[in-house]
């Protein structure tokens, strides 16, 4: 993830790293030493977890899961658009 911040190009290249490391509190050299699946998992449960404590983030994650959604809900767009059920 790159982040600008001051106008500057720089970017922090251990982003998703440091993140795991705060969320399971492993080092960065266990970091690298994890099974990639191992690793993908703790980094998806850190970004969940930062992105939960804030409202923007919790907003983004109800994004996230709505696009993700394969089958309609039946029952709300029923209830949202008069039909009962």
């Amino acid at each position: 993830m790159q982040e600008e911040l001051g106008g500057h190009k720089y970017s922090v290249e251990s982003y998703w790293e440091h993140m795991v490391h705060d969320y399971s509190g492993l080092n960065f050299f266990e970091i690298q030493n994890l099974d990639y699946i191992d690793y993908l998992t703790l980094r998806r449960d850190a970004f969940i977890t930062k992105m939960n404590q804030s409202e923007k983030g919790q907003e983004y994650l109800d994004n996230a899961y709505r696009l993700e959604e394969t089958k309609p809900n039946r029952e709300k767009l029923r209830k949202n658009f008069g039909k009962e059920v």
